[in-house]
């Protein structure tokens, strides 16, 4: 990651940290109850919250060094929230938003300033269509999984086994305006390989041939046109099952007709996650699933189970008379269908690996990016561009002055 100091080889892989130089280290919450899975249960702890008044809202707000109920805090960049001070504040909910908050787990959060310790508000600025995330992951000696994941929602960007990743916005601006990359990068690679190169296509190359290494994620690029144009196309795949099918316009399939079906129903409240490569059965406590590929059941980030900590961040017991405690009264139908949708993209990730491994095993491309001029990267690459078009609310209904 960035600010690890080892010097290069004479033409190894780059980094990503070089040649999409734009970061933002992971969101920071502070407080668990203001992200959800359903957006019912958010709208219920806020009401819970506003109802409540003095010491006890206080305590149910779990104040931290960075956010009490007396921060002034200037509301979230395209966010309508209040910004008099939380003690003072008894108005509806915000509507809740999706966000990333791990792979391949989207929750709601209340996108209120003052409730979140640390949201990076240069990428709110950014975010939406037709903005895609690409999130580094930490990097975890001897881990399996992919060094690096996409995402359209803003992600929180924490890596499953607790390592800082990074966040890489594809573009700088809004509306899909100036790629978040190196320049000079695009008319390199559309020399290289003839034809013109977009930021997409950049994009879909690095998501097949990525790997993790103590330095960042190495992203090696090839010399013949026909080797980068596969990795294209399998990285378009890639990004497709990750994005929910939003690039192709299809809901991803498992091939050969097999689809994950609930074979018997999810309890109210179930307790553990099984699985039975033998049988290919999720158990969802007394509940079933199947066909689940091991593909899915092992797929893992940083080393940890997706499908594991996906269930754990539904079931696991909150602290009683807590904002956390409230949430459904039982499992909802809805998370069955996400499940069912988490199983199918993990399956059809995993099977692909075997066709990543040929991208990600050869290739250098410092010298050439090097002696081309592309690096080393300028120091204003690394700098958020100012898309600062309009005014911003600040503090107690102030326009920030800008």
């Amino acid at each position: 990651m960035r600010g690890v100091t080892q010097a290069p080889g004479p033409d190894e892989a780059p980094l990503l940290d070089e040649l999409m130089p734009w970061s933002v280290a992971p969101l920071r919450f502070g407080r668990s109850w203001i992200a959800a899975p359903d957006a019912r249960t958010l709208r219920a702890r806020w009401d819970r919250l506003v109802a409540a008044g003095g010491a006890e809202r206080e305590a149910l707000f779990r104040p931290s060094r960075a956010r009490t109920p007396s921060s002034a805090v200037a509301a979230l960049p395209g966010q309508r929230t209040g910004t008099v001070r939380f003690a003072r504040e008894f108005g509806p909910c915000p509507e809740p938003v999706r966000v990333a908050r791990g792979p391949f787990d989207e929750q709601w959060l209340l996108p209120d300033h003052r409730l979140i310790d640390t949201a990076r508000p240069e990428l709110w600025r950014v975010a939406g269509a037709p903005q895609i995330f690409a999130v580094e992951q930490g990097y975890v000696p001897g881990a399996a999984g992919p060094a690096l994941l996409v995402t359209s929602a803003l992600p929180e960007g924490r890596s499953p086994a607790g390592r800082p990743g990074r966040i890489r916005p594809l573009f700088r601006r809004p509306g899909g305006r100036e790629p978040n990359l190196a320049p000079g990068l695009l008319p390199f690679l559309s020399e290289r390989y003839g034809y013109e190169v977009d930021a997409r296509d950049w994009l879909a190359w690095t998501l097949a041939a990525a790997s993790p290494s103590p330095a960042g994620c190495r992203v090696p690029l090839p010399e013949e046109p026909a080797v980068w144009s596969a990795g294209v196309r399998l990285g378009r795949e890639l990004a497709d099952v990750q994005l929910g099918g939003a690039l192709s316009g299809t809901r991803p399939r498992l091939p050969g007709g097999r689809r994950p079906y609930v074979r018997a129903a999810v309890p109210a409240r179930p307790a553990a996650l099984s699985y039975d490569p033998g049988t290919e059965v999720l158990g969802v406590g007394e509940g079933r699933i199947s066909p689940v590929p091991v593909d899915a059941w092992e797929f893992r980030v940083g080393g940890v189970r997706v499908l594991e900590q996906w269930f754990e961040r539904r079931t696991a017991p909150a602290e009683p008379g807590s904002l956390e405690a409230i949430g459904p009264a039982a499992w909802p139908q809805e998370w069955t269908s996400e499940l069912l949708g988490l199983v199918t993209a993990l399956a059809l990730l995993g099977a692909r690996d075997p066709e990543r491994a040929v991208f990600t095993a050869g290739g250098g491309g410092r010298a050439a990016l090097t002696a081309a001029g592309v690096l080393p990267v300028p120091d204003r690459a690394r700098r958020p561009a100012s898309v600062l078009d309009h005014q911003e609310e600040g503090p107690e209904g102030q326009f920030m002055l800008l």
